[in-house]
């Protein structure tokens, strides 16, 4: 491709730039965008300051290289380089921070998930080959003493795994706006309902009824979760409080309160991320998988909602969503 004609690429939105013995004769718009505008007429080491993508531009046989921080720091890009005349090069940049960031994230998934599986996996294992063994086989204390944490582990296991498949499958559907009529007041009430006898779960709403487009069963996992979540980190014994307003601008907003100890603020950012707890030991003795949230906001986002947690150290801890009514 002649110099002549790379005015072309200006109408594409890939950065890309005409190189001419060591500098910029052309930018069109993306890379101008991406590097700024001053680097026309620059000598290329000068517009682009990473070793490896001036390498390959000025190396006579092109080729391409990926190079990190370009535009922003952990940004990952793909330099290509075409050789198109004598000393002209065609310099084309490809963004691959967002399959990057993908691949690291499917990674770190795998590898928590698998760290949340082994352990106890791992405890299992242990106390089986104890009872194998006669003298601890043989004592029923000890036996229905280890039998007990055996099966707590399994029971763990069992609710990471059916977290991970509803994770997986509510992934599946994300981009599906639902569309089935819900009516989120009765449904607090049947999920509040089914919470054991002792608890203090009550449950207040403004309106009769609140009709949203959703699916019932995801939103009654939201319901449960923070209900579930709220018994568990709250006050022991403590009130958990359900409330549903309907707002004149076609909103609904539902909060689940407790009275707990509350959550220190650096935490709160991180509380949506899979597998991450505020409290890892005392998460882990109450069943908490870490994936709770990380569900919680998946479906409210797949519902055109949204989320939030709001805590005060000492006086409890509130999860909150608006979500938008159905119009008619």
């Amino acid at each position: 491709m002649a110099l002549d004609g790379v005015h072309l690429l200006e109408q594409i939105q890939t950065p890309a730039l005409a190189v001419a013995r060591g500098q910029v004769v052309f930018a069109n718009a993306a890379a101008k965008a991406l590097l700024g505008s001053h680097i026309v007429s620059q000598d290329v080491r000068i517009a682009i300051r990473n070793p490896q993508a001036v390498s390959v531009i000025l190396d006579d046989a092109g080729g391409s290289a990926r190079i990190d921080g370009l535009s922003v720091g952990g940004s990952v890009w793909e330099v290509d380089c075409q050789v198109v005349g004598p000393g002209e090069r065609l310099v084309t940049l490809y963004d691959l921070s967002v399959q990057a960031s993908t691949a690291r994230a499917h990674a770190d998934f795998v590898a928590n998930a698998s760290h949340e599986l082994r352990t106890p996996l791992a405890a299992i294992i242990g106390y089986v080959e104890t009872l194998l063994t006669p003298k601890a086989g043989n004592d029923p204390a000890t036996r229905e003493r280890f039998l007990e944490i055996i099966r707590h582990e399994s029971l763990r296991m069992q609710h990471l795994v059916e977290d991970l498949m509803s994770l997986s499958r509510i992934e599946a559907v994300k981009h599906e706006v639902p569309s089935d009529e819900v009516d989120i007041a009765v449904l607090a009430r049947e999920v509040a309902g089914e919470f054991r006898e002792g608890t203090n779960v009550s449950v207040g709403a403004n309106c009769e009824s609140a009709i949203i487009a959703g699916d019932r069963g995801q939103m009654a996992q939201v319901i449960r979760n923070l209900i579930d979540n709220a018994l568990k980190y709250g006050k022991p014994g403590g009130p958990v409080h359900v409330t549903l307003e309907a707002t004149h601008t076609g909103w609904l907003s539902v909060t689940v309160r407790d009275e707990g100890e509350g959550i220190a603020p650096e935490h709160l950012p991180r509380l949506t991320e899979r597998f991450y707890r505020a409290d890892t030991s005392r998460s882990r003795a109450a069943g908490g998988t870490g994936l709770g949230l990380s569900i919680v906001k998946h479906i409210v986002e797949r519902h055109r909602g949204r989320f939030d947690i709001a805590t005060r150290l000492g006086e409890g801890t509130t999860a909150s969503l608006m979500l938008p009514l159905r119009k008619g």
